[in-house]
């Protein structure tokens, strides 16, 4: 199972000015008892991070967004390669969709 995660803020400037309703997304990954949160900071800079279900409740409390997706991680994830959290997130998921830059816009395409 793959969750999205969606943040009301950012600490760049860009997604700030940019984007609507959601600055920043992460893509989170379950391995047996704990998560495994792919945090984009920039290109070719990816953190993981663990966290275990009170993080996730914790991030919840903060204003994140969680979207479940019932399927696996795409085979060939290399969260490197992206420029975006964005990009970073449909790779993960396998969105191929060009028009989708912002967070909210994947919000709005994963959530109809």
């Amino acid at each position: 199972m793959i969750i999205i995660a969606f943040a009301p803020n950012s600490s760049k400037i860009l997604p700030n000015i940019l984007c609507k309703k959601f600055k920043h997304c992460a893509v989170i990954v379950r391995n047996e008892n704990k998560f495994t949160m792919y945090q984009f900071v920039a290109h070719r800079h990816v953190e993981k991070i663990v966290l275990r279900h009170r993080d996730i409740g914790i991030l919840a409390t903060y204003g994140w967004h969680f979207v479940y997706i019932p399927r696996d991680i795409k085979h060939d994830f290399d969260p490197d390669s992206s420029w975006t959290c964005v990009g970073m997130t449909k790779h993960a998921i396998g969105i191929c969709a060009p028009w989708i830059l912002t967070p909210y816009a994947l919000y709005k395409y994963i959530h109809e």
